[in-house]
């Protein structure tokens, strides 16, 4: 009924100056750390000015803490983890027919450009690119189009809130390049600023916080220029305007996790008074429905009368034909850069659940480029645990809860894992229930080893082995969630599994006990020589943590060499945690290093996205300097 109604709003031959321009603003890196958020420190006018004539939502949420799987849903309106796009930076490709929804627009005459980020996540974001944008570049605009009479979707991405200016670069470049862009009273005072609960109160953190505040006030300024400049060419008052950030903020305990800190972002819609009609409140309202990324294409659609495609998973929370409010949205936490990692959640309007398929790996594992932020080291160098309190050590100590449950109503920091409550068992039980089913029924292929999805992947997309049902997922979803509750004896068991998937998260499994049997050291042994390079790589870590290095590191060496850099990744990225126990990779991990800058510069910026291996190259050479600084003597 929802295709007929638009298609029939297509037929009846709507002009230019009767479909309304859609403009994106979005914000790198940043929680609703603003004015219009009831943040007192925040100095935001702009953005507070724009919330005043818009609906402002209050619980919208990105699909992932990082921004190359955020994106990859944000244009195709699907999940990352359906797709395959899950992982950071992967190149998986998807079905050539998902060529980006502002390709549907551009098909019906709309002028699109986008300023400048893609970062799609996919081996095809280059048809994505070409398809989707009438122009994507540095200078894309609205203004560049020919007919001035032409409606228009433009994206804007906003830099300057970005991780690498709030936290990575050094703190005189920060200065030179952002700070000296706002009048003296927007820039923040550390010794004012808010310490949160999770955070250790130094000297240093404070001042790093301030920073932060600093960039979003420097990129509030860019978003006035951009909305003045609409105002300029008279046409505010024909063009819905979407605020919004990529996921949370770009600090410690934010991005790349998937509390709420990392994954609630602010979203702010204003509608002119010529499409008022489409909003679901009037100005300076708000409203607390449920809005997850992979919803915003198919609710453009939507606005703009257009079909939206079968194979979209969002649902269109505006527009004439919206569909009823959801109950749940759903997250993801794969591998990030070098960093593994396995978890999910699901948020309702109060709860949040989430699932750690890694527990034995914690929140702030060593991650080479945010580790050049002075707040990160400071982490590092306080992070003892008498030192510090459960919020703090939440995030700084090593390992994380297999399960963990938050009443973001009265505990919206997080702070307290209702996980163990005897009274919330019937809303645990109710999220787990409702977590279980989202990766039955979209496919989630994240549980899949990266490498052997190269292989599977290799004639026909994920997507498409995925909806097709060829899969059989569900085995492989129950062996992961075996890890952290199966005893050892269901874990050796799954180690002779025909399914290399199963066999990998029986090795992953029993990395984590205290003790391991005699036989079952014995079967992981056996899986040092695996046909498959997640088995062998996985096996030999748990054997290294029961005291069998020797064996299993040199099984790792082997790997280090191969010729696939998904698996150099994933075994450089083993030995580095290793550390001193795998002093015998050290030649080898040095020869990893040469390869890896040979086929990608080490003088390549980390955030410029390059195809094919040069992104997996540079994963592999963080892995390995981290490693191989653990025994320079040269100081």
């Amino acid at each position: 009924m929802r295709i007929f109604l638009s298609l029939l709003g297509l037929c009846v031959g709507l002009q230019a100056a009767d479909r309304p321009n859609i403009l994106w603003i979005t914000a790198e890196d940043m929680s609703p750390v603003l004015g219009c958020y009831g943040d007192k420190f925040a100095v935001t006018p702009n953005i507070d000015r724009l919330a005043k004539e818009s609906v402002r939502y209050t619980k919208a949420f990105a699909s992932a803490p990082v921004c190359s799987p955020s994106r990859s849903c944000l244009i195709t309106g699907c999940y990352p983890t359906s797709l395959s796009t899950q992982q950071m930076r992967s190149g998986f490709a998807i079905p050539k027919s998902m060529r980006g929804f502002p390709a549907l627009l551009r098909a019906q005459g709309f002028y699109t450009s986008n300023n400048v980020k893609t970062d799609y996540n996919t081996g095809n974001y280059t048809e994505i690119i070409k398809a989707s944008w009438n122009e994507s570049s540095a200078t894309a605009h609205w203004r560049q189009r020919g007919d001035k009479a032409q409606p228009f979707f433009s994206v804007f991405n906003l830099m300057t809130s970005h991780q690498s200016r709030s936290m990575v670069w050094p703190y005189a470049r920060f200065k030179k390049e952002v700070q000296s862009t706002l009048p003296p009273g927007a820039i923040h005072d550390p010794a004012k600023v808010p310490v949160p609960l999770y955070y250790p109160d130094t000297p240093l953190i404070r001042r790093e916080l301030a920073r932060f505040y600093d960039c979003v006030s420097a990129m509030d300024l860019q978003v006035g220029a951009i909305l003045k400049q609409l105002e300029e060419d008279g046409l505010a008052e024909n063009t819905i305007v979407f605020f919004y950030s990529d996921h949370g903020s770009g600090i410690p305990r934010h991005k790349r996790a998937l509390l709420d800190s990392g994954m609630h972002v602010p979203l702010l819609i204003r509608f002119p008074k010529k499409w008022q009609h489409l909003a679901p409140g009037k100005p300076s309202s708000t409203t607390d429905r449920l809005v997850s990324f992979v919803d915003y294409a198919p609710t453009v659609l939507n606005l703009l009368g257009q079909p939206i495609p079968k194979a979209m998973q969002g649902e269109p929370f505006l527009g004439p034909e919206a569909d009823a409010p959801r109950r749940y949205v759903y997250g993801h936490r794969d591998r990030v850069d070098e960093v593994r990692d396995l978890a999910r959640s699901v948020r309702d309007r109060r709860y949040l659940y989430i699932r750690n398929y890694m527990p034995h790996l914690g929140y702030n594992q060593p991650t080479a480029w945010p580790d050049n932020g002075e707040i990160r080291q400071e982490f590092y160098h306080l992070a003892k645990r008498e030192k510090m309190t459960d919020a703090q050590w939440h995030f700084a100590g090593p390992t994380r809860p297999i399960e963990e449950l938050y009443d973001c109503q009265t505990d919206p920091q997080n702070l307290k894992n209702l996980a163990g409550s005897k009274a919330h068992q019937k809303i645990l039980n109710r999220l787990r229930n409702a977590h279980r089913k989202h990766i039955r029924d979209t496919v989630d292929l994240g549980f899949l080893p990266e490498s052997e999805a190269w292989e599977m992947f290799a004639k026909k997309t994920g997507w498409e082995l995925g909806q097709s049902g060829q899969l059989r997922m569900g085995a492989i979803h129950r062996a992961a969630a075996q890890v952290g509750t199966a005893d050892e004896a269901t874990l050796a068991q799954n180690l002779t599994s025909k399914s290399a998937s199963i066999r990998y998260w029986a090795a992953l499994g029993l990395v984590q006990r205290n003790a391991l049997k005699i036989e079952t050291k014995k079967l992981l042994r056996k899986a040092l020589t695996d046909e498959s390079p997640a088995v062998r790589i996985e096996a030999a870590n748990t054997l290294a943590h029961h005291g069998d290095s020797a064996r299993a590191v040199q099984a790792l060496i082997k790997d280090l060499a191969h010729e696939n850099l998904i698996i150099v990744t994933h075994a450089a990225r083993t030995i580095e945690l290793l550390g001193e126990t795998a002093l015998n990779a050290k030649a080898p991990m040095a020869a990893s290093l040469k390869r890896a800058e040979t086929i990608r510069p080490p003088n390549t910026p980390a955030t410029v996205v390059l195809p094919g291996d040069k992104d997996l190259a540079m994963f592999v050479a963080f892995s390995c300097r981290a490693f191989l600084s653990k025994f320079d003597t040269s100081d």
